[in-house]
């Protein structure tokens, strides 16, 4: 099977950003930063991002490029005779499948209400009523599963490549009028304080713990999300400066998501640490209750509906080519295959609040939750272990001078002999720490 090809380098870099940008930036990240405390959070995040999420991406998009394969086919090609690392391989395709099977039920949460304001529905619009109603989780769950592998049944160039690059474009235009918008309301200087001015007396291991996993969530790092699309470019640029492009993006479009989200919580008096149901609740109520808000609201949901495909079109082409790596099918026999799969995993969370309600940890969880430890609290930073360990063990992995040659091929910025103790000691050491802290402080039954 040939491997395809992106057209462009404004197509990947807009394609892997599309994959770290979504759910995790305009739906977690906000609620994440109210229930933490608002700006020393912030602070957190933004470290995690440079300190460890940098060099974690760019071993990914390393490992994909010099491959040229899927992470189940990738390590096969890369590891010495006789050694397992290639297990993770498929523990990334769980990792990704996982994801999808709440993701694609938030995407469908986004299409909805979209919906309800596009139709000026939202008289009794509630983030409750929503997800106790089946039949709406349901059918707003399949359209996205469908859309998704629909888009993705065509060639990478004209089916992904094409819709992912329109959409970003648009998605960020929205965001910036968005922002702009919200800064001029009433609560602005109290919801900015709260957001961007760390207080340092709530920063705790709690507050750590969810900004790393929010930053290897936000980024889709340590299950191969990146590391696919390290495989569909060429040698022309160092991958450190392609990974800081797809960051600067990532993080402006979360930065920019509470931009929109806190100057309304402290405009309309919404408790900022909601949860959840932060971003639906809060932003129903302040267009409920503005001039034009059926505008804005159809607006802004649209935006949270681009932000959340771009990811499913990313992730769903991570499980696409595995698969068709393992069997060698079609485009579309595998996504007519990986829908079916998909759907059927991800009505688990679909009905998860009503007809197959399921409690995992403490009161008030439920199959999201589980798929989200799954992913968020295991295999993210624990995958991301992996590929630091197989890329600086020359012994038993990939090693340092490997990963240094591939991801400094090409014109840009580039990896530096001296940050071999940052990516090497430094990262994996801050990895295991902050990962056990989160399994001690999780909130089990």
């Amino acid at each position: 099977m040939n491997r395809e090809r992106l057209s462009s380098r404004l197509g990947f870099i807009l394609l892997s950003a599309g994959c770290a940008i979504g759910c995790g930036n305009v739906w977690k990240f906000p609620w994440m930063a109210g229930s933490y405390g608002g700006g020393g959070f912030v602070l957190i995040y933004i470290l995690c991002l440079i300190f460890l999420g940098l060099p974690v991406m760019i071993m990914e998009f390393s490992l994909g490029r010099a491959a040229q394969a899927s992470p189940v086919k990738m390590y096969q090609k890369l590891q010495k005779p006789g050694q397992k690392w290639h297990i993770h391989g498929y523990f990334a395709l769980l990792g990704n499948i996982a994801l999808m099977s709440f993701y694609t039920v938030v995407a469908g949460w986004m299409l909805y209400y979209f919906y309800r304001f596009v139709t000026g529905n939202t008289a009794d619009i509630g983030f409750v009523s929503m997800i106790t109603n089946p039949g709406v989780n349901m059918l707003f769950m399949g359209i996205v599963v469908v859309i998704g592998f629909l888009v993705l049944s065509f060639n990478l160039q004209g089916g992904l490549e094409r819709i992912t690059k329109y959409m970003m474009v648009a998605l960020l235009f929205l965001m910036i009028v968005l922002a702009v918008n919200s800064i001029t309301m009433d609560g602005a200087k109290e919801g900015l304080k709260f957001y961007l001015l760390p207080d340092f007396g709530k920063i705790n291991a709690n507050v750590v713990v969810g900004a790393m996993n929010q930053a290897f969530f936000s980024l889709s790092l340590g299950i191969g999300s990146m590391a696919i699309f390290g495989s569909y470019i060429d040698k022309k640029r160092t991958l450190m400066g392609e990974s800081i492009n797809v960051i600067i993006l990532d993080t402006f479009v979360a930065i920019t998501a509470g931009l929109i989200i806190f100057p309304a919580c402290f405009t309309y008096n919404m408790e900022v640490g909601a949860g959840p149901g932060l971003l639906f609740d809060t932003m129903a109520t302040v267009f409920n209750n503005m001039a034009g808000g059926r505008l804005w609201g159809s607006i802004f949901f649209l935006f949270m509906v681009f932000a959340a495909m771009s990811t499913v079109f990313a992730v769903f082409e991570n499980i696409l080519a595995c698969v068709r790596e393992l069997t060698g099918w079609s485009r579309p026999k595998g996504c007519v295959v990986c829908g079916i799969v998909l759907f059927l995993t991800s009505t688990t969370t679909a009905l998860g609040y009503s007809k197959f309600a399921f409690q995992p940890f403490a009161e008030g969880t439920a199959w999201l939750d589980f798929w989200d430890f799954i992913v968020s609290y295991n295999l993210l930073p624990l995958g991301s272990l992996i590929f630091v360990i197989f890329c600086c063990s020359k012994r038993y992995g990939w090693g340092w001078n490997n990963l240094l040659a591939e991801a400094n091929a090409g014109t840009g910025p580039k990896v530096k002999n001296w940050m071999k103790p940052i990516f090497c000691i430094v990262v994996p050491i801050a990895v295991i720490i902050i990962y056990v802290m989160g399994l001690i402080s999780f909130p089990w039954k």
